[in-house]
Parts: C-alpha cells; structure tokens; sequence
C-alpha cells in the first residue's frame, strides 16, 4: 500500500513536496503471472479432454434416457436385444426370450443354472457341460403343455407318465433288473423279442399271463428247462394241433416194462395227463385225473 502524508500550510507559504518513501504495487507480474496463466491453460485444456471423453462413452456404450447399449429398462424389467455376456454370477428371478425368437445359454464351458432357498443353501442344481448335464435335486420332472407330468425321477422310482413309451433304438432295452409293465408291445410288421443271454428270463402275474401273436408264430427258446406254472388254474393250449415232434417213443417190449418212458393221455375236456407206457395204450377215457 502507498503511505501519503498530508501537512498543512498559511497562504503565501510554499513548502516543498516529500517524496513517497514506500510504494507498492498491486497485482501479479512476471513469471507468477505467466504460471497462472499456464495453470489455467491446463485446466481448460483437461476440462476439454473430459467433456469429449464422456461424449464419446455415452456415444460408445450407446446411453439413452431408456437404458444403455442392447440393454432397455422397461416396467417388466430389464430387456437385452441381440447377444450379452457376462463374466460374473447372474441373478435373476425370470429369465424369458421373446415370443418370436428362442432363449440361448452359451459358455465355453459349461453352463450352470442354481436354486436356492431364503438362507442361501443351494436346492437344486443344473449343470450343462461339455460331455454331460447333470441335475443335482430331490426330484426332477418334466410336465407337458396343459401340466401333466411326462416324466418323473425321484430316490425311490421313475414314473413315465405317457401313454405309450416307444424304444427306437435297434438292440432295443436293456434292464438290469425287473421290470413292472402292464403291456409290452412291439411295431406294427416287427417281431417282439424278450432275452436274457446269461440269466432265467421269468415272467410273473397274480392274474395270469397272456401271449399273444395276431400274424405269426410264438416262439420260446431256451438252453435248459421251460417251465409254464400255474399255482391256482388251469394251464390252455388254445389251437386245432398240438404237436410235440421230439418226445421219445418206446419200442416194442415184453408185458409190464416200461423203459421209464410215459404216454400223455388227454381227457374229453381237453385236460393232459401222463400215464405210464406200456405195450399198448394206457389211457383210459374215464379215468380218475378226467374225474
């Protein structure tokens, strides 16, 4: 600041002005000045730089009022049009595609679908890999359009809900263990088949056993005994012949030698018996088994 001093003088009186001492200017000058100004060019220039850094990542990410990129907010939720990935966990409580187009789940790995209850504990678990898809629950099921079950697998059984089950494949079924069915059933023009290379192959019925063959022949093959039982009935040979081309015939002996061979007798109602060979017929017609 500049110091002025002020004296008074009587007219006629001349006194001599004193020099200012002290003088001081005000302002910036010299290199601070020009420092200034190149810190306030900096930051222009920086302000500059940012404004067409944002400008061109709202342009880039394609922002707008109603979303960002292929990705729209709307009051069903989110909507992504086109491809999306992402490279941590999803969660979502329901994810659906467009009516016209369907929905794609795509990983270089695998891809992983899980359930969990309110304190955080994986349910169920759906894993979709390279070699496999594995489902981890208590019960998997799948229902048809108007929600009737088609096929259930639990611990315990797995229920087939459909009307028919159809085995296209060309060795057909394989069963390691039993098999309850009401009909078993082969195509139209194709021959049904059941085998059991190693083991007794054994069919069971509280009610009865039918086999039937509407345009050819039954055929049971097997390498020891087959046994036909009926624990409470009767067992009918339903057709015009009968034949049993390999059963051993005796020769021609002496009275009352039998050779250990036995003649099947048949009774007017149809039923079979053995009686024991002889030189002649032993089959009496009212005999006490026709009783």
């Amino acid at each position: 600041m500049v110091r002025e001093q002020y004296m008074t003088t009587t007219p006629g009186t001349s006194l001599e002005r004193p020099k200012n001492e002290y003088i001081y200017k005000i302002g910036i000058y010299g290199w601070r000045k020009r420092c200034l100004y190149l810190f306030v060019l900096l930051l222009l220039i920086i302000l500059v730089v940012n404004f067409s850094l944002t400008i061109w990542i709202l342009k880039v990410m394609w922002f707008s009022p109603t979303g960002m990129g292929h990705l729209r907010v709307t009051k069903e939720g989110l909507r992504l049009e086109g491809e999306s990935e992402f490279l941590f966990p999803l969660y979502a409580k329901e994810i659906h595609s467009r009516v016209d187009s369907s929905l794609l789940l795509q990983s270089t790995h695998n891809v992983t679908v899980n359930a969990r209850n309110s304190n955080g504990e994986v349910t169920g678990r759906l894993n979709v890999g390279p070699k496999m898809v594995e489902f981890h629950s208590q019960q998997f099921q799948i229902n048809s359009k108007d929600g009737k079950p088609l096929f259930t697998v639990d611990e315990n059984e797995v229920v087939i809900g459909t009307h028919k089950l159809r085995v296209t494949g060309p060795e057909g079924a394989l069963f390691e263990h039993s098999v309850e069915t009401p009909l078993v059933k082969a195509e139209a023009f194709k021959q049904l088949r059941l085998e059991s290379p190693t083991r007794s192959l054994s069919m069971d019925a509280p009610r009865g056993i039918n086999i039937k063959a509407q345009a050819g022949n039954i055929e049971a093959l097997s390498q020891m005994d087959i046994k036909l039982h009926s624990s409470d009935g009767v067992l009918l040979l339903d057709a015009e012949t009968v034949r049993l081309p390999k059963l051993p015939e005796g020769t021609r002996g002496g009275s009352g030698i039998s050779q250990g061979l036995y003649e099947i007798c048949v009774c007017p109602d149809g039923k079979l018996y053995l009686s024991v060979a002889g030189v002649g017929s032993t089959c009496q017609e009212y005999s006490r088994v026709c009783q």
